[in-house]
């Protein structure tokens, strides 16, 4: 049998399996410390509400693409291996998420309060946060220290952050929530944005493959970030995991974007007064607005499009002898294509 098991089930109770181990590595780093017991379970508790919840899409698709690559199911000690590179980068994106629902006044992540609303947290979610982040190269350190590509890999999760934290920048800055401007809205500056804070969050082993890897994970990222948009304004919380707030936030979303290139000029002004206040009546105007332009049904076809336009990209991969397997980005795909729920 060839490549990752297609039993989502199955492939995430394997990955969590790996949990334990995770845990307790890193909190021996902090016994080693002699750190206080209550320190110690404070940071445990952080680690288990932060990184347990979601689908862990990110960390099982690490495991997904090695076996693709070499082409057989992974066991045993490679496995593991394999399943903590994957949990370093669910650490990655649980720093990103503990900060952005910090900065974005977040209500609930996972259907449950984001980690800073929780009783006690408050702003020790900071440093909670860089915590989360440090964690990950305590990890890389005690199991890939040894291996030949160890500096890749730093230097990968060191450039992902970096970038990612660029895109962050331009959002904040296109969008402060004191200063309501729909004229510095665009697809441009939107596109810009999430090349960085999102399509930029994949990893591939080796460079030689990353020119023609790059092609295909910036139009994948640009869709798993609008899918992302959509549904934060569509998606009942239940399915959607959380309380969407990209309208109360005054988000540069897709959503707008598209909905600003078909207003009329009544609906313009609606969109002007209403767009980025914090009251639900305004939101509901919003998506009012959004609702009469057919930004539902230009979904639709956005999604369509980009599907075909990835899968024709995937197909330039050689389907035999290459190094990069056309498998590690429809699996990928196969994750959250036509997801109804959030995917991170």
């Amino acid at each position: 049998m060839l490549g990752p098991r297609l039993d989502v089930a199955y492939n995430k109770k394997r990955f969590l399996e790996v949990f334990p181990l995770v845990i307790e590595e890193l909190l021996d780093t902090w016994k080693a410390e002699s750190m206080p017991e209550e320190i110690v379970e404070w940071y445990r508790r952080s680690l288990e509400y932060n990184l347990l919840g979601g689908k862990l899409n990110f960390g099982m698709s690490v495991v997904d693409t090695v076996e693709i690559l070499r082409g057989e199911l992974l066991e045993g000690e490679e496995y593991r291996k394999a399943a903590i590179l994957g949990w370093s980068l669910e650490l990655l994106q649980a720093y990103f998420l503990v900060a952005d629902d910090m900065m974005d006044a977040s209500i609930t992540r996972n259907r449950r309060p984001c980690w800073y609303r929780v009783e006690g947290v408050n702003n020790v979610a900071i440093n909670d946060a860089c915590m989360l982040e440090s964690a990950l190269y305590q990890l890389l350190k005690r199991h890939f220290r040894k291996e030949s590509y160890y500096t890749d890999l730093l230097e990968l999760f060191l450039d992902t952050t970096y970038r990612t934290e660029m895109g962050g920048l331009i959002d904040l800055v296109t969008t402060p929530e004191d200063r309501v401007d729909l004229s510095k809205f665009s697809l441009e500056r939107y596109h810009l944005t999430i090349v960085y804070k999102t399509a930029n969050f994949s990893c591939l082993p080796t460079r030689k493959q990353f020119a023609l890897a790059q092609k295909i994970l910036i139009p994948l990222g640009e869709y798993f970030q609008v899918q992302n948009d959509y549904l934060d304004c569509f998606a009942p919380p239940e399915k959607l995991g959380k309380i969407g707030t990209d309208i109360l936030e005054n988000k540069n979303t897709w959503v707008v974007n598209v909905a600003l290139l078909h207003t009329t000029p009544a609906q313009r002004k609606i969109l002007d007064e209403n767009y980025g206040r914090k009251d639900s009546e305004c939101e509901r105007r919003v998506k009012e607005v959004f609702t009469a332009v057919g930004v539902e049904a230009k979904y639709q076809a956005f999604e369509q499009a980009a599907y075909k336009k990835i899968m024709g990209l995937v197909e330039t991969i050689p389907a035999e002898g290459g190094e990069l397997k056309r498998g590690v980005f429809t699996t990928y795909l196969s994750k959250f294509f036509g997801s109804s729920t959030c995917n991170w």
